[in-house]
C-alpha cells in the first residue's frame, strides 16, 4: 500500500465514519477500486477506525470526562450518560461476536453493501418526510439526559448496522430521533457510542492482527498517513454533520445512498460481477 491510497482510505474513513452513509460499504468499494482486498486492506482498517475514534475523543473529551466522572458519582449526568453507553454497547458487541465470521463470509461484497445503500437511503428520506409532517418536539434535549430505556432501544437498532453498508451513524440517529431525541441529542450519542462500541472492535482487531500489524504488513508511513488523515478529516466531518444536521435533516444523505447504490449496481451490472 502506497502513501497516497493509505491518504485516500483514510479521508474515505474520516468522512463516511460518523456519516449515516456506512463507512464500512465506502472502504468496501474504495478498496475494491484500488485493487485492495484481502489481508492487508483488513490491518489497515483497524488504524484508520483508530484515527476516526481519536477525533471523537477529542472533540467530546468535556463529555468524556464527565463519563469518567460519573464512576464515582451515582445520579449525576456523566453516570446516567456511562449507563446509557453501556447498555447501548452490549446488543451489537454480543450479536458481532457471535456472527463475526458469518458475515464477513456472506455480505462483505458490493451487491450487499449497494442493498444495504438503496434500503437505509429509502428509509432515511420517508422517515424524515414522515417526521417533517409531524412537527419536531423533542422530549429530550441533552444527551446525558437520555433515559436508559431509550438507550437500549438505541443499543437494538444498532445491531442493524452489522450488515455493512447499513451505516451505525443512521441507524443510531434515527432510533434517537424516533425515541423523541433532538437532532444534537441524537448525533452527539450516536458518536460517543462510538467509542465503546468502534473501540472494541478496534481493540479486538488489533490483538488478532498485531503480530502482522507489528511486523509491517502496512508499513509504518503508511499507517501514519491512514491515521493523521483519518483523525484530522472525521474531526472536520463531525463539527460539519452537526451544523448540518440541525438546519437540513438527514434527507440529503438518503437520497445520496440511494443513488450511489443504483450507480454501484449499475456498474456491477455491466462489468458483469458476481459480488
Amino acid at each position: 500500500m502506497n502513501l497516497f491510497q493509505a491518504a485516500i482510505l483514510g479521508a474515505v474513513e474520516g468522512l463516511t465514519e460518523f456519516l449515516p452513509v456506512s463507512s464500512t460499504g465506502h472502504l468496501i468499494l474504495t478498496a475494491h477500486a484500488m485493487g485492495l482486498t484481502g489481508r492487508v486492506m483488513d490491518d489497515f482498517e483497524i488504524v484508520i477506525q483508530a484515527g476516526a475514534l481519536l477525533a471523537v475523543l477529542w472533540l467530546y473529551r468535556g463529555r468524556v470526562l464527565e463519563v469518567l466522572r460519573g464512576l464515582t458519582r451515582p445520579g449525576s449526568p456523566g453516570w446516567n450518560l456511562l449507563l446509557g453507553l453501556f447498555v447501548a454497547f452490549l446488543p451489537a458487541a454480543v450479536l458481532g461476536l457471535l456472527l463475526h465470521h458469518k458475515i464477513e463470509e456472506h455480505l462483505f461484497g458490493p451487491i450487499p453493501v449497494a442493498a444495504a445503500l438503496l434500503v437505509g437511503g429509502v428509509v432515511m428520506v420517508l422517515f424524515e418526510r414522515h417526521r417533517r409532517a409531524r412537527g419536531q418536539n423533542p422530549a429530550t434535549d441533552e444527551v446525558d439526559r437520555i433515559p436508559i430505556r431509550v438507550a437500549f432501544l438505541i443499543g437494538l437498532a444498532q445491531c442493524l448496522s452489522l450488515w455493512p453498508g447499513t451505516s451505525r451513524s443512521m441507524v443510531t440517529i434515527l432510533a434517537a430521533l424516533l425515541l423523541g431525541c433532538s437532532a444534537v441529542a441524537a448525533a452527539e450519542f450516536s458518536f460517543l457510542l462510538a467509542l465503546p462500541t468502534l473501540g472494541a472492535a478496534t481493540l479486538y482487531g488489533f490483538l488478532k492482527s498485531r503480530e502482522a500489524l507489528l511486523g509491517g504488513s502496512v508499513g509504518a508511513p503508511a499507517m501514519v498517513v491512514g491515521l493523521a488523515v483519518a483523525a484530522v478529516v472525521a474531526t472536520i466531518a463531525i463539527r460539519s454533520f452537526i451544523r448540518w444536521i440541525t438546519k437540513h435533516g438527514l434527507e440529503p444523505f438518503g437520497w445520496y445512498r440511494i443513488a450511489l447504490g443504483i450507480l454501484i449496481l449499475i456498474l456491477l451490472r455491466n462489468a458483469g460481477a458476481p459480488s
